[in-house]
């Protein structure tokens, strides 16, 4: 990749959309390292960061300006330079949350919060270009945060640089009127990726060597990235957990508008003509009230940002195709069906009913409840397979058949911690939607600690992760072997506390794919 030119064919493409941060790559960069501090000069200005458990942490790094007063629902707008010497050593706020459990009640939020967090192996150098993982994290798109996603241990144990990313939830993210670009926390994504194109050399890392992750809807952003010619390339590879490329996905303009009106309704501004101007200047907590009937939370097809889905795109063979880590946990479903963990048989029965219709007796019949410990368990069987489980193999698989290299994963320990707002007491929530979290990064939104095995598991994913993003393979010396996907070959490993092993029959079968390919076509 020619960064220079990727970079200039962005600032021209973003012009449209009033996205200027990303005009042209960086002049050189430096860094100077005292006894008690460190400083690094980005094209914005000195940050001074600190170190923790040897690794140096930079936090709280403004990319773009704060999206308030009449910049709320705008696109990102370039970052104002400082003068002097910024504290980067506190963590920022987290964006307004649209939904619960996205962070503890604790945590600070504030619409101010495009910033991101920076963590570098202790002995990082510029010029040294270690890869870099850029992390965009899940939530449904209305709530979490960057913050709660620290990544001291991948850094040290990966010698790899992990950035992760704020970026606007909910209607201040999605929200699409007569007006406004309905994309604006899709365009927070890149323009925070850019940024990390034109300075993350000054931390030690190569901007030629940036790979996009995430988690769930954060997963859903690497698609979007995928799909996007603005994110053309700003990367070298991406990893997808919980989350493939599949279906159409987001809204068309016309469904967005009309969702856009509804929203609007619902925060008490009811004149079409004036309702941009009286949401922007509504109550914070006007938007969060009005986000709890009309659900906003999808970025909008058919644009500049986002011509296609990128279901479409991907199906169309028109993507930026890099190379892809596919990955799922073994009982994705858990955290989905959590509301109903403690439903009777019967209750089971009825809800596949409802779910199937026609082919409601095939799907009982494959998940029978005697063959679960309890109608919770084949509820989320069910809800796993037929959904990221077998959506993951067959986005693997189609993205192979396109000659990208990709490698698929499954995580499975049955003792996985479980996440914060998410424990029915007497539930077995291991391995459900999030639990591969704590392995890879420190994530702060775990009820338990790691153990030991656990830990060394955690330290074996982040090599891996980190192989990946330095070469786009996932080989690891001295780990297991991990071979890609191709069109005749389909392997998946599965990473276990006890040992990962590879197999290309397994997953599919485990998870009944054959059988669900009949049910949805």
């Amino acid at each position: 990749r020619r960064t220079t030119i990727a970079m200039a064919v962005l600032a021209t493409a973003l012009s449209a959309t009033g996205v200027t941060a990303a005009a042209t790559a960086s002049s050189a960069a430096t860094s100077t390292v005292g006894h008690a501090q460190l400083i690094v000069r980005t094209n914005d200005g000195l940050l001074r960061g600190t170190t923790d458990s040897g690794v140096r942490e930079f936090f709280d790094i403004p990319f773009a300006a704060p999206p308030v007063d009449a910049l709320r629902f705008q696109p990102p707008k370039p970052v104002t330079p400082w003068t002097g010497v910024r504290d980067a050593t506190k963590q920022g706020p987290a964006c307004i949350q649209f939904s619960p459990n996205g962070i503890e009640p604790s945590r600070a939020v504030s619409e101010d919060c495009l910033y991101l967090d920076i963590y570098t192996p202790r002995d990082a150098r510029p010029g040294e270009s270690l890869p870099v993982v850029f992390w965009m994290h899940g939530g449904a798109n209305t709530m979490g945060s960057g913050v709660i996603y620290g990544g001291q241990r991948f850094a040290d144990s990966a010698h790899a640089i992990f950035v992760s990313v704020n970026y606007r939830l909910g209607a201040l993210g999605y929200l699409d009127l007569p007006g406004l670009t309905g994309n604006s926390g899709l365009l927070d994504q890149i323009q925070a990726l850019a940024w990390v194109n034109r300075n993350i050399a000054a931390f030690g890392g190569d901007p030629h060597n940036i790979t996009i992750d995430g988690q769930s809807s954060g997963a859903g952003a690497v698609c979007d990235m995928l799909a996007s010619p603005l994110a053309k390339g700003l990367f070298e590879g991406g990893i997808l957990e919980s989350g493939p490329c599949g279906g159409i996905g987001g809204f068309s303009v016309a469904a967005a508008d009309a969702m856009g009106q509804q929203f609007a309704t619902a925060a008490g501004c009811t004149d079409q003509s004036t309702a941009v101007a009286c949401l922007q200047n509504a109550p914070v907590s006007d938007l969060t009230a009005a986000g709890q009937q009309v659900r906003v939370n999808s970025p909008v097809t058919g644009t500049s940002v986002l011509p296609q889905s990128p279901g479409q795109a991907i199906a169309s063979g028109d993507w930026n195709k890099v190379p892809l880590i596919v990955g799922s946990t073994r009982s994705e479903g858990k955290l989905f069906d959590v509301a109903d963990a403690n439903i009777t048989a019967a209750q089971y029965t009825s809800l596949i009913d409802s779910r199937y219709g026609s082919n409601a007796a095939a799907v009982l019949a494959r998940y029978p409840v005697s063959a679960y410990p309890a109608p919770f368990y084949a509820l989320a069987a069910v809800t796993t397979d037929s959904g990221l489980a077998c959506a993951s193999y067959q986005f693997a698989s189609k993205a192979a058949d396109q000659g990208v290299p990709v490698y698929e994963e499954e995580f499975n320990d049955p003792h996985s911690p479980s996440t914060y707002g998410f424990q029915p007491p007497g539930i077995d929530m291991s391995n459900d939607h999030t639990a591969e979290l704590a392995y890879l990064w420190n994530f702060t939104l775990v009820n338990t600690p790691l153990t030991r095995p656990q830990l060394a598991l955690g330290v074996q994913m982040d090599r891996y992760w980190a192989a990946f993003a330095a070469s786009g393979n996932s080989h690891v010396r001295r780990q297991v072997a991990w071979p890609p996907v191709t069109a005749s070959h389909h392997p998946v490993i599965v990473l276990s506390p006890t040992g990962n092993t590879v197999s290309s029959s397994l997953f599919p079968a485990e998870h009944q794919c054959s059988f669900w390919s009949t049910i949805q076509g």
